[in-house]
């Protein structure tokens, strides 16, 4: 327990630190639409001379900004689009903004779910038996869909039974589509105004249906194998 809220200490002081830093440096002025198109063409131009190290240092960056959910994952989603192209920045995408959810998901599990289970394990009881049956289905929506912030849906699955792995893996799945929509919008720097003019309302939906259908007709199966009992 002690060796727990050392490392708890530290966490917090890190993020802190890294959260300061961005706010205190003004870093967010970086993550902008007009100043990504401005600045384009430098910014392929280091890819091409230095295209191992760009990757890496955009992953690393990409990690940190999701890990520690400060806006612009969305601004450097388009970036990698529009600096990398569309398949190498899809792939960077995907990977790095997995890891940076899960290490905000470990965050909460090890630093905060034995705590939460034991101060309210009466309510905690229902949601760990719900995500141990349904769990891979709702997390695959709510990744789809932007019902709920990147960084809640982390920090309230690692306080769950969820395995990590199958946090993971279904994250990737899920954020999969959305991800290559905003790469693309990347690679189409010129033609895009704002971020609110990439996903439409109508699209938005399409997503919400989709991640809802397997947990909708998982449901109905079960509903209609009752039946007929």
């Amino acid at each position: 327990m002690k060796e727990k809220k050392i490392l708890f200490s530290i966490v917090v002081a890190l993020v802190a630190i890294l959260i300061w830093t961005y706010f205190r440096f003004d870093l967010a002025r970086y993550l902008d639409v007009g100043f990504l198109k401005e600045r384009q063409g430098e910014l392929i131009e280091i890819a091409e001379h230095h295209p191992f190290a760009s990757l890496m240092f955009y992953a690393l960056v990409y990690i940190l900004v999701a890990g520690l959910s400060l806006p612009g994952a969305t601004i450097l989603t388009l970036a990698g689009g529009s600096i990398f192209g569309l398949l190498k920045a899809t792939i960077v995408v995907s990977f790095a903004s997995t890891f940076g959810a899960s290490l905000a998901f470990l965050s909460a599990r090890y630093l905060l779910r034995d705590e939460m289970n034991r101060k309210f394990s009466s309510q905690m009881a229902p949601i760990n038996s719900g995500m141990a049956k349904e769990g891979t289905f709702f997390l695959f929506a709510l990744r789809l869909t932007p019902f709920l912030p990147f960084f809640i849906v982390n920090l309230t699955m690692g306080l769950t039974s969820i395995p990590l792995r199958t946090f993971f893996i279904t994250s990737q799945l899920g954020m999969l589509p959305g991800t290559i929509l905003y790469v693309n919008a990347g690679v189409e720097l010129g033609s895009i105004a704002s971020i609110e003019s990439i996903a439409s309302p109508g699209l938005i939906i399409s997503f919400a249906a989709i991640g809802f259908f397997p947990l909708f007709a998982k449901k109905m199966v079960n509903f209609l194998r009752l039946r007929r009992q």
